[in-house]
């Protein structure tokens, strides 16, 4: 599933394409499901021949604002992807949406699964969903102090809490396993129970990984070899990191979680 990582890739990539440009067209597959709130007809009639200002995101969700409202929102959900298309080149499989600029450049919405979607708002970062959404991490996270009274509401486990997009926006799965992994926090503990030190060690390792990530392009094959990231996939049952230590998998919050007993700090105190 695209995160924040992801999700800002793929927004850099639309902005080099169509910012300060128009829209010479918008052809939009007959999908009822990926298209939501809006009809595909009147989602073109809004686009077509509108000049794009700027490419923006909140977490998960990016948006593009237009030289009119409305503007089109999109979320990727699990499998959707914006890709640039070769002049000449077939649309790619699986579309639901393609833009044209007036140069010619195209900028595709591939989705699979169908589990993205693709709607009209007035003002989107001031309407759900993003308005719902919590503190970006690379726009900037609360200051520790800030922080840790938000966190010590939260009694859940931390790997839930950071999973919680009314706090922190755009943070998936990987990405909490790997900043618990480089925090050195056990991801079953409870989030209220986090002191000054340990928030400020979270808020930390939050910002590099997700720095780190986007400054590759997302690409995973250049993050750290040292990073949980290469080893935490598929539960095996002899995983183990970089350095030897064991990986152990388990179900918190509903989801899949890797974690490194041995690299766990015992709690420290004011």
């Amino acid at each position: 599933m695209p995160e924040l990582p992801e999700v800002e890739t793929v927004r850099r990539l639309v902005e080099r394409r169509l910012r300060g440009r128009r829209i010479a067209s918008v052809i939009t597959a007959p999908d009822p499901i990926v298209f939501e709130g809006t009809s595909p007809r009147r989602f073109a009639a809004a686009l077509t021949g509108r000049r794009v200002v700027a490419v923006r995101r909140r977490g998960k969700h990016l948006w593009m604002e237009l030289d009119r409202r409305p503007w089109p929102l999109l979320h990727l959900g699990m499998s959707g992807w914006l890709e640039a298309v070769r002049r000449g080149a077939p649309r790619p499989r699986f579309w639901k949406l393609e833009l044209v600029a007036e140069d010619g450049g195209r900028v595709a919405f591939t989705d699979p699964r169908r589990l993205g979607r693709i709607r009209l708002r007035q003002d989107p970062p001031g309407e759900r969903p993003v308005s719902r959404l919590g503190f970006d991490p690379l726009e900037g996270l609360p200051a520790p102090r800030v922080l840790r009274a938000l966190l010590r509401r939260r009694s859940g486990p931390m790997k839930a809490v950071l999973l919680d997009q009314s706090l922190f926006a755009g943070v998936g799965n990987w990405i909490a396993d790997e900043v618990l992994y480089q925090a050195r926090l056990d991801p079953r503990r409870a989030a209220s129970s986090l002191d000054a030190e340990e928030v400020a060690r979270l808020r930390g390792r939050i910002l590099s990984v997700v720095r780190r990530a986007v400054a590759v392009s997302a690409d995973s094959d250049r993050f750290p070899r040292t990073w949980l990231f290469h080893h935490r996939w598929g539960r095996r049952k002899n995983a183990r990191t970089a350095r030897g230590e064991k990986i152990v998998h388990l179900t918190i919050g509903g989801r899949t979680t890797a974690f490194v007993p041995s690299r766990i700090l015992p709690p420290t105190s004011d």
